[in-house]
């Protein structure tokens, strides 16, 4: 696989949103972010990613030290050993032996069903996440069987459990069952009202989750639940959502320190870049 992400041509202008979020992320982010923010948008190698992550790794297999950047000990916590995940899928270093460190430490914190703590909120992303690169691990069969059965009799009213049922959906093998449930959801979330539909009626600490939340890209089984008209509004919403520093905001509930908003907006800063121009819009 190629060492190199491709670079978003052309040029960006100096006030466009991708030249301001680069201004952004070299005042604020971390070396980790500024690597993937290279890696990303500027043709930058993996291997650099690579070499921050490693400073989060513990010698358990998991990540600590704030790589979530919710989480302020050293300890290895679950959240922190799905964001590593999350950053290795990002730059194609899906597989080897970190990935089964991983999946072992994982494996120790799972319950007799393959659930990590948190349920199908915390299982369903890494699951998808993994069976998207191939990777096959013990726990994987049983984690997966759990995700089948809760997306299967999901009823929750809890946007975020929805989301990770879509991110399982969009990448497990039997595309057939995968479908059909997506199709349930997504009659579920309208009945609901689970998603903000008018992102300028959204209130202050909204729960529910927009559009591009669900189907971060247009290949995701959630980008059927909604009108291109929804989804325009919704990712209209998330290019407005950039701030006079040229970073987006980080709306989650548990950013309960100044050091942890401002650690988190870079990841937030490049996650927007990624889902706007995966939709076709222009960030340069």
């Amino acid at each position: 696989m190629a060492d190199t992400a491709v670079p978003l041509p052309p040029t960006p202008t100096a006030r466009s949103p991708l030249a301001r979020a680069e201004h952004f992320v070299w005042l604020t982010a971390r070396v980790l972010e500024r690597h993937l923010f290279a890696y990303h948008f500027r043709g930058g190698a993996a291997a650099p990613v690579e070499t921050a992550l490693d400073a989060y790794r513990n010698p358990d297999g998991g990540y600590g030290h704030a790589l979530d950047p919710a989480l302020r000990g050293p300890d290895s916590q679950v959240p922190h050993t799905v964001h590593a995940l999350r950053v290795l899928d990002a730059v194609g270093r899906r597989n080897g032996p970190l990935v089964e460190q991983m999946c072992r430490y994982l494996a120790s914190l799972s319950t007799s069903d393959g659930a990590l703590p948190g349920a199908l909120t915390a299982t369903g992303p890494v699951v998808g996440l993994l069976h998207r690169n191939g990777v096959w691990h013990a726990w994987l069969f049983r984690a997966t069987e759990f995700c089948w059965l809760r997306t299967e009799s999901l009823r929750s009213r809890d946007p975020y459990e929805i989301r990770a049922a879509v991110a399982f959906l969009d990448s497990v093998p039997d595309r057939l069952r995968a479908e059909a449930i997506a199709d349930r959801l997504g009659r579920l979330l309208r009945e609901q009202h689970l998603a903000v539909l008018d992102p300028d009626a959204r209130t202050p600490g909204e729960r529910r989750l927009l559009p591009h939340d669900y189907a971060p890209t247009p290949r995701s089984l959630a980008r059927a639940w909604f009108t291109d008209d929804e989804m325009a509004r919704s990712l209209d919403f998330l290019a407005a959502a950039q701030e006079q520093d040229g970073g987006w905001p980080v709306h989650s509930p548990d950013r309960r320190t100044p050091s942890a908003v401002l650690e988190a907006r870079p990841g937030a800063t490049i996650g927007a870049l990624r889902t706007l121009h995966a939709h076709g819009r222009s960030v340069t």
